[in-house]
């Protein structure tokens, strides 16, 4: 396993937030974390990360390639994170420095992990931008002259610029519209073939779960309540709170949003 999660406790002084999950994510795997706004999610994939606030504590443990990450130091975990995890947030905006371009970007983000050689930090820049369908002329421009699809096609580029073991995904399509979002999702699977990453996709988006999911954990007031096979939770679901989520979602059996089946047949998904 890529990634194993072993009985993980997130507390603040007051209560419980995530209590005592565990799940597992194998190579390759595209593995998808649903639950509702509040549910802990996403305070579990920053604990994989060692990204929550100070005043949490996290008990249990944590492995990423039979590491344990819990137990390294602050500066063994910023070597790990972008080399083998790396994350693309919700907020993908606020990632961006608005008086720096792009290319200074991805200069800093190449820099900070040792990669020292101009002509190589440039090189390596052009091709991440165009693995993701964007022109290099975008090199020079600033966040604000992009568009949201853009911006959030630049941050998968520089997630997987070192190439990760696992990528976390959270709630990415969130602040798109449904044609952006979902070419954003297109190209992350055609990204994720050719890189062989593992992806932690945590949405509350059913639809995107049906069509990329390889597996699936519900998650419930800081709980696991139910795990296994994409088919097998979507068309057998046990747990009365996973059959109330997927009831929930009408548009689930309707394959592509409105309007994206023209986009699909005339325009390459990553462009």
């Amino acid at each position: 396993m890529i990634l194993s999660i072993e009985q993980v406790t997130i507390s603040s002084r007051e209560k419980k937030i995530v209590d005592n999950v565990s799940l597992s994510i194998g190579e390759g795997e595209w593995y998808a974390l649903v639950g509702q706004s509040g549910s802990g999610k996403t305070l579990l994939s920053q604990a994989i990360g060692r990204l929550l606030s100070p005043n949490l504590q996290v008990e249990g443990k944590i492995f990423l390639n039979e590491e344990d990450l819990l137990s390294l130091s602050p500066k063994q975990m910023r070597t790990i994170r972008g080399r083998k995890l790396s994350y693309i947030f919700q907020d993908y905006q606020g990632s961006f420095t608005p008086f720096r371009t792009i290319g200074q970007h991805f200069e800093e983000y190449q820099k900070s992990h040792g990669i020292l050689d101009s002509k190589t930090r440039k090189v390596k820049s052009m091709d991440a931008l165009d693995s993701v369908g964007l022109d290099e002329a975008l090199y020079n421009r600033y966040p604000f002259q992009l568009s949201g699809g853009q911006l959030q096609r630049v941050s998968i580029a520089m997630a997987l610029l070192m190439s990760p073991d696992i990528l976390i995904a959270d709630e990415v399509t969130t602040a798109l519209d449904s044609v952006s979002g979902h070419k954003v999702l297109e190209l992350l699977a055609r990204r994720q073939k050719e890189t062989g990453c593992a992806i932690l996709f945590i949405t509350h988006d059913w639809r995107h779960v049906r069509r990329y999911a390889t597996r699936i954990a519900v998650m419930k007031e800081g709980e696991i309540v139910e795990s296994g096979g994409k088919h097998r939770i979507l068309d057998h679901p046990q747990h009365k709170y996973t059959k109330q989520l997927i009831e929930a979602a009408p548009t689930l059996g309707q394959g592509l949003p409105s309007g994206l089946q023209e986009v699909e047949k005339y325009e390459p998904a990553y462009r």
